[in-house]
């Protein structure tokens, strides 16, 4: 399975909306980058965040989460309690084809202040924007800042279509609009 290049990417974000808004490598001085790289994109963070507030919890369990367990915060920057994380959503909307697998890793710039982005791999056909975990890992708070790059997507082309995409499956963060908690 190849690794797609920038070329790639740009012609699929411009005919088929694959990446909405698309933003092509400009100049970010005084910002975290965002936009095409060689073989992927770096995507940036929408300014919403779900702040955890587990005062009442004694155990986090997947299966039973919801929206009560997080408080809404809209700002340019959010700041990340130590030892701690937030929920948050990405600025562009993906559509990823059927022959495509995105692996989506954090900024180098975030990792080297205790930060941990988490996004599982995007399947074939699924589409949304993507719903992120920031873990500040270290001892002290930290400040992620809306608008600018958060992670990057390295596209990856099968030889084939798959058999069964994301889409087919109808699974259940399907064109999700928000940031979406875990749901069973």
């Amino acid at each position: 399975m190849p690794v797609l290049p920038d070329n790639w990417i740009s012609d699929m974000a411009r005919r088929h909306k694959m990446i909405v808004p698309f933003a092509r490598p400009a100049s970010t001085q005084g910002k975290i980058s965002f936009g095409l790289s060689s073989y992927g994109y770096d995507f940036r963070l929408f300014d919403e965040y779900k702040i955890p507030d587990f005062k009442d919890r004694k155990t986090l369990d997947p299966k039973g989460m919801n929206q009560n367990n997080y408080r809404d915060f809209k700002g340019r920057c959010c700041v990340i309690a130590a030892n701690s994380f937030v929920l948050a959503r990405s600025l562009e909307y993906f559509r990823i084809p059927r022959d495509v697998l995105v692996i989506c890793y954090g900024k180098s710039t975030y990792a080297r202040c205790g930060v941990f982005v988490n996004v599982t791999p995007l399947e074939p056909e699924w589409e949304g924007f993507i719903t992120i975990s920031i873990a500040n890992l270290s001892p002290v708070p930290v400040k992620v800042h809306s608008g600018e790059g958060i992670g990057q997507a390295v596209f990856v082309r099968a030889e084939r279509e798959c058999t069964t995409s994301y889409a087919d499956k109808m699974g259940k963060y399907q064109a999700q609009k928000k940031i979406q908690v875990s749901r069973v």
